[in-house]
């Protein structure tokens, strides 16, 4: 079955790359709107073969369209206005930003964890931090079977999280996403600081994985910085969990689990690279060994494309889940 679909931000980083996985997935569309700001309106985009033109993003865009689903990737500030009226018009909203995330009312999604809370959207789904994402994939699996006490991230994010902008300061030495040069530099703030002295981006990191994982009892603690690296986030994370494991036990789950990829063999060298993990959707996982200084301690390190499975991909699987109900 064939459905009208909506790209909102076709034209950024994240939205074109939405397209792109769309059309590497052969997603079932008939109609094809893409939307964006009056500044990018009357963009030509080539999709499957066809070329299409941005239209500005308008109030009664959704109206009379039969559109089904719509990604959105322009904003926190457009979804909160925008993603309600698409959902009144009858469409069902896979939102990027951080507007909706923590709303109660609202399922943030991972499809290999928690697909069922898709059911009970009321119009609009939310996608999770792109940091987030990569983190809980492997946390799953390990929670299920040994149950987390405690989880600390320390997080090593590409210059494409901030969008072109951000790519331009690695590539070109401007500053327009950065207050500081990222060229042979690692700046430890991403997004604004909080009156707690963390940033909004770690504490997105530590709502956001109690929310999938559906435990508010772990405790959860981050770091984020950003590095000169250009595509996909890399991620130490250190867990503590209730019952006792064996390593060889942990790395089976994981290496089994959907959506993830073993790379742990110490002896050849071989462990996730952003530069490896870059163009792929998986989540790569490595460097599983024991932390000998808790009962029940294990350190990991993740690395994913933070444009696909951090974003574009994650999108286009809660659509693809979405056409299964």
């Amino acid at each position: 079955m064939k459905v009208n679909l909506a790209v909102v931000g076709a034209t950024g980083l994240v939205g074109s790359m939405m397209l792109k996985v769309l059309s590497e997935e052969n997603f079932p569309i008939d109609k094809l709107y893409l939307f964006s700001s009056k500044k990018s309106a009357g963009k030509k985009i080539e999709y499957a073969g066809k070329e299409y033109t941005v239209e500005e993003l308008k109030e009664d865009s959704f109206e009379g369209r039969n559109i089904k689903i719509a990604l959105f990737s322009a904003g926190a500030s457009v979804s909160e206005k925008f993603a309600p009226l698409a959902a009144k018009a009858g469409v069902t909203v896979v939102d990027n930003s951080s507007a909706f995330r923590m709303d109660p009312e609202v399922p943030l999604v991972v499809p290999e964890i928690n697909p069922d809370d898709i059911k009970t959207n009321k119009g609009i789904i939310a996608n999770p931090n792109c940091s987030t994402i990569q983190s809980v994939l492997p946390l799953k699996p390990i929670h299920d079977k040994y149950k987390i006490k405690r989880v600390i991230y320390s997080t090593y994010q590409s210059v494409s999280g901030s969008g072109l902008k951000g790519i331009s300061d690695l590539e070109n030495g401007t500053k327009l996403a950065y207050k500081y040069p990222i060229q042979n530099n690692c700046i430890p703030q991403i997004d604004s600081f909080l009156e707690n002295g963390y940033t909004k981006e770690e504490m997105k990191m530590i709502n956001e994985t109690k929310k999938i994982l559906h435990d508010d009892s772990i405790l959860v603690t981050a770091t984020t910085v950003r590095v000169p690296v250009k595509f996909s986030h890399s991620i130490s994370i250190n867990v503590e969990v209730e019952k006792p494991f064996e390593v060889e036990d942990v790395k089976k789950i994981i290496g089994t689990y959907p959506g993830m990829v073993l790379q742990d063999d110490l002896a050849n060298a071989i462990y996730p690279m952003p530069l490896m993990a870059a163009g792929k959707n998986e989540v790569f996982v490595g460097r599983i060994r024991r932390d000998f200084t808790v009962a029940n301690g294990l350190n990991l390190w993740s690395c994913a494309d933070n444009i696909r499975k951090g974003a574009a991909t994650n999108a286009v699987q809660i659509a693809k889940k979405l056409l299964e109900d």
